[in-house]
């Protein structure tokens, strides 16, 4: 791993009455509260304290250190502080006192750091139970960098491994030590692997995977004792067994730090106490990460972490954001298997009016969470195209219909395959789970000039942890460019919008009053009560009919392809349908009559209706998709061409019938 580091930038440039802004904790919410600040307000000065010895870094990809996937100088964030000249880091430095009074920290070494305002994102550490045996040597916690360096010096000689505690933290560290060659065992007191993010069946399925995978699991028994003289030698289950074992890795949850907040008489539960503003009980102190309780409830992913820093800089630089704290997810691969969880499972398993919903094949498990109508919860086994989707939905709380239900129940998905569209995510789906960046977010920095998925990542931090999402933002930069019109796209309107008036005109205007007598030189008894003329009338609509049935053929007739462009055609056949629509009104003069006569009257109409719309909605589609209210899979012209289609088909046979009746009679 990386030596330690310990710098400090000196902004000599920026003034003595600028804005002071200390931020305790170098993990990532921390360093994300520094480097945004920094950005934001290049003109205060901004101090970044860090008890851990190392530049900040992505505790993320921690397991892939462990693995010997990357090294640590792919996970770091080194010289944040070059980056940002107004950005002050130390390193290996513990913050001991605040002085809510005077306003300032002051740190082991005795400096006082004064503040404007003060972020604390002291993070967690490790919990290790009372278990004997706890402190022998071979016995290690998996947490931080410090952790995985031990290890890493450690694996040389470990052999046999037990892992004690089956939630993510574990079977992570499980996979990092497993790639090194040792044996693992993973013990899990409840009765499942991660069992706050997993129901019964898709524990017990993800233990298989896992352990054909060459890691052995054990669960509902508790571990009683480590024994060893001087080292690990075995541990020992409250079932009566033992497991020979030369190292032990205790993941057994974690532990808000906060003994700074305590002996600065904070508020605090669990955590520092913080409101919707994630201010705590000092108006110039916040709290965020994993230190921060609000509403009673801790986040322990990085994603929460980051939109908690995000709202604290935002308050802090005056803008009134609130955090609202959205359905917990995970979304990642463990040791292999990929795993989905959004919405509090635990709980919604016993939940008074909650219904679920189950679908399992050979290859995977999926179920979702129904109360009252809303998507509350989701659990995936094994990839799923559409978890995204799944996540957001829950977070908004949206609606599943029976026919959703049912598909689910066959299929495994809510919506139709291939419906999943980057370009109608709302702003609020979060797009990459591990650092909860969202489409809104992506969608800003692609209209500052991100155009690439790895543009978006040094923008945002998207796509730089387990790279799961980097398809999404792919698509996402695809579809971030502002759309490009359709050919000839204003005329096209322009036609259209005739055809529709004209098609109005059928539907609300009366009909022609006919004369009450003969008067020869009335155009109405000349149109309408001349049968010559109601023939060449008659056979002007059939031909704009048979010339819009051939037109629209163009696609199909490929020979026609050296007769003219495509778009010139569409123009053509527009033209024709407005033609169409004058040809019916001078044949009809608005009046739709009875039995065939009717039945030719309103398929007119709608063709021409569906024809104007299918017109509108093709001109206007960059307008559409630009407010997401159309996309390239799902074009706003899809369903009233169908509908134009199915309704023109029948004319020709009614039309045919409509001659020879009107001849023959």
């Amino acid at each position: 791993m990386a030596q330690p580091l310990s710098h400090v930038s000196a902004p000599d440039l920026i003034p003595d009455s600028a804005s002071r802004y200390v931020v305790v904790g170098g993990g990532p919410v921390g360093a994300r509260v520094a480097t945004t600040l920094a950005a934001s307000a290049k003109s205060a000065r901004v101090v970044l304290l860090s008890f851990e010895r190392f530049d900040p870094y992505n505790r993320v990809k921690l397991t892939p250190l462990l693995a010997g996937d990357v090294q640590f100088g792919e996970i770091s964030s080194p010289d944040i502080d070059v980056a940002h000249p107004n950005l002050t880091l130390r390193t290996g430095l513990r913050a001991t006192e605040i002085d809510r009074d005077q306003k300032f920290v002051r740190s082991a070494d005795g400096q006082v750091w004064p503040y404007d305002k003060l972020v604390l994102a002291t993070g967690s550490r490790a919990f290790v139970p009372g278990i004997t045996g706890r402190d022998l040597s071979g016995v290690f916690t998996f947490r931080s960098a410090e952790d995985v360096s031990a290890l890493l010096a450690r694996s040389i000689r470990a052999r046999q491994v037990v892992v004690i505690g089956g939630g993510l933290l574990g079977l992570e560290a499980a996979r990092g030590m497993q790639r090194r060659q040792s044996q693992v065992t993973v013990i899990e007191h409840e009765s499942r692997i991660m069992p706050r993010q997993l129901d019964p069946a898709a524990g017990a399925l993800l233990a298989q995977e896992i352990e054909a995978l060459g890691v052995a699991v054990r669960t509902g028994v508790a571990v009683s004792e480590i024994r060893g003289t001087d080292r690990v030698e075995s541990i020992h289950l409250a079932d009566g067994s033992h497991i020979p074992c030369d190292t032990v890795i205790v993941c057994t949850g974690v532990r808000a730090n906060i003994d700074l907040a305590k002996s600065s008489r904070l508020a605090f539960g669990r955590g520092i106490t913080v409101d919707d503003r994630m201010c705590s009980s000092d108006p110039y102190i916040y709290a965020v990460g994993e230190c921060a309780e609000h509403k009673q409830t801790m986040q322990g992913l990085v994603g929460p972490g980051f939109e908690q820093a995000d709202i604290a800089v935002a308050q802090i630089l005056g803008r009134d954001t609130r955090y609202r704290a959205s359905a917990p997810a995970t979304k990642l691969k463990v040791i292999g298997a990929e795993v989905f969880s959004v919405g509090e499972i635990e709980q919604l398993e016993v939940a008074a009016k909650t219904q679920s919903h189950i679908w399992q094949d050979a290859h995977g498990y999926r179920r979702i969470f129904v109360q009252q109508g809303k998507l509350v919860g989701a659990i995936a086994v094994g990839g799923w195209a559409q978890a995204s989707r799944v996540q957001s939905a829950v977070q908004q709380g949206a609606s599943v219909y029976p026919w959703m239900v049912y598909r689910f129940r066959r299929h495994g998905f809510l919506w139709p395959e291939g419906e999943e569209d980057m370009s109608q995510m709302a702003d609020a789906a979060t797009v990459c789970n591990c650092t909860g960046v969202t489409c809104g977010r992506l969608r800003a920095a692609i209209a500052e000039g991100a155009d690439s998925p790895a543009a978006l990542g040094v923008a945002t931090g998207a796509g730089n942890v387990c790279g799961g999402c980097q398809p999404l933002l792919q698509e996402l930069v695809s579809a971030g460019a502002p759309p490009e019109p359709v050919r000839l796209f204003r005329p096209i309107l322009a036609l259209s919008a005739m055809a529709a008036l004209l098609t109005l005109m059928l539907g609300l205007l009366p009909p022609v009053p006919f004369p009450q007598g003969f008067d020869a030189d009335s155009l109405r008894v000349w149109l309408w009560q001349d049968n010559i003329i109601r023939q060449w009338s008659g056979f002007l609509l059939l031909g704009t009919t048979l010339a819009a049935l051939l037109i629209g053929l163009r696609k199909r007739l490929r020979f026609m392809d050296r007769l003219g462009r495509y778009d010139g055609w569409r123009m053509v056949h527009l033209a024709v349908g407005a033609l169409a629509a004058f040809g019916l009104i001078a044949h009809t003069g608005l009046r739709a009559g009875s039995n065939l006569n009717l039945a030719l009257f309103v398929l007119f109409t709608l063709t021409l209706v569906m024809g104007a719309v299918s017109g509108l909605a093709t001109g206007g589609d960059h307008l559409l998709r630009a407010r997401r209210l159309s996309s390239a899979r799902k074009p706003a012209r899809r369903l009233p061409t169908w509908l134009h289609i199915l309704a023109v088909w029948p004319l020709p046979v009614l039309i045919l019938t409509h001659v020879l009746a009107s001849y023959a009679y």
